[in-house]
């Protein structure tokens, strides 16, 4: 059993590691960039700020701490499922100064009931769930700026060391078919979506070694890839056109790539990212396979053939670390395949945490025996046909956030997203 101080400092260390990061992205520009919608896909950097203090205030003091509310007032205002993110910046939000005084005294009163708090007693504060939750929470929105920055025009304004070297990682994988356990039950700041264990039996297959990379997409770009109907899904097909899709977003057409406000050349052996699930899908058809399921990812990346055993991440049940895997925005950049040789699988898959999000060819839905804790708004209400699985995190994701069991979703249009993908084939 966890020692309760052991927790609490656990705790109280995670929740300032994700709001220091919070401060790094909304530090970085001026009141007018932090108010400013700089597209229509995301919030204004201040709506997100704001949203972070309120849902810790609602979960952390008033659920969780009994505590009187501090702003009640702003509930509506910063409720995601009221005000599409198109809508938010005709809300009468917080302003810079008031967002950031806001989500401080929140923060205050947060560690002051850390401090007497049990973990002892119902499910929500259990291991602290409910203080995961929400550092997950807060993490997940600092991708989410993260991507906003990538969208804004002017000058740069992060900065990060390039990420290390790759070395070459091609072909497949064979997968060995049969039963693993998919999901858990022992992570305790696992999320409802990732529940319950259990078993699921696959057919072998094989995937690919590495994410594919930027080369590789310029051969489908080069071979015709998206002037070839036959490639495309009809729903892909249809939004290739309407939306007049060439190539990922952000490419330029002389062999350059715009991140965060600086064009370079791309790196031909980096994973593409800014891809969505309709041109991972196209791709895959041209060279011959299939995007995998989530259960075939989730095997790749979880399943040790020695033992039989569903481990927590590739390399094994320890957390991830810098030599592992390109997670926590420590780079602003996907790495070349082949540079985190220590957080393989077992089966010799690379890269399957970090780097970029890849997308499944699974729809997104709950796992037999799965209930909704602690609202269905988390999960359950987008549950369905419209949303694809994406797995493994990117080199925005934390790892607070990103464990081999982690579950993401999105619209198969989506690309502003740090998203690419592997392939797969029946064996």
């Amino acid at each position: 059993m966890t020692d309760p101080d052991d927790l609490r400092a656990r705790v109280a260390g995670e929740l300032q590691r994700a709001r220091a990061r919070s401060a790094l992205l909304t530090d970085a520009v001026g009141d007018d960039d932090l108010t400013r919608q700089h597209s229509r896909l995301m919030s204004p950097l201040v709506w997100d700020l704001a949203h972070i203090g309120n849902q810790e205030e609602q979960w952390l003091l008033r659920r969780a701490g009994g505590c009187s509310p501090v702003r009640a007032d702003i509930d509506d205002l910063y409720d995601a499922f009221r005000h599409p993110r198109a809508d938010r910046p005709a809300l009468p939000l917080l302003g810079p100064a008031e967002a950031r005084g806001y989500v401080r005294e929140v923060r205050d009163r947060v560690l002051d009931a850390l401090d007497v708090m049990s973990f002892d007693g119902p499910p929500l504060v259990t291991g602290a769930f409910v203080f995961g939750m929400i550092v997950q929470h807060e993490q997940q929105h600092d991708e989410t700026m993260l991507a906003t920055h990538q969208l804004r025009s002017g000058p740069p304004v992060l900065s990060a060391p390039p990420p290390p070297a790759g070395s070459p990682v091609t072909g497949e994988v064979f997968v060995q078919g049969g039963q693993f356990t998919m999901g858990t039950d022992a992570e305790p700041w696992a999320l409802d979506n990732e529940r319950p264990a259990h078993v699921v039996d696959v057919d072998s297959f094989f995937i690919d070694a590495a994410p594919v990379t930027n080369a590789g997409y310029e051969a489908f770009i080069a071979d015709g890839g998206y002037d070839t109907e036959r490639w495309w899904t009809p729903d892909g097909w249809a939004h290739r056109q309407r939306a007049g899709l060439s190539g990922p977003m952000h490419w330029g057409p002389d062999g350059t790539y715009t991140r965060f406000g600086r064009t370079a050349e791309r790196v031909p052996d980096e994973p593409v990212v800014h891809v969505s699930w309709h041109e991972a899908s196209a791709y895959a058809a041209w060279a011959g396979k299939r995007l995998p399921s989530e259960a075939e990812w989730e095997k790749a990346a979880r399943w040790d053939p020695a033992t039989g055993r569903s481990r927590r991440y590739p390399w094994g049940d320890d957390e991830p670390s810098p030599q592992h895997a390109n997670l926590g925005q420590r780079h602003l950049s996907p790495a070349p395949a082949g540079a985190y040789p220590a957080g393989s699988s077992p089966l010799g898959v690379h890269q399957l945490i970090g780097d970029v999000w890849e997308w499944t060819s699974s729809v997104f839905t709950g796992y037999p025996g799965f209930r909704a804790f602690p609202y269905r708004e988390y999960s359950e209400v987008f549950f369905g046909p419209e949303y694809r699985v994406l797995r493994g995190g990117s080199f925005g994701t934390d790892a607070s956030a990103c464990r081999g069991t982690f579950r993401n979703w999105d619209y198969p249009i989506r690309r502003q997203i740090f998203a690419g993908f592997r392939c797969a084939r029946d064996a």
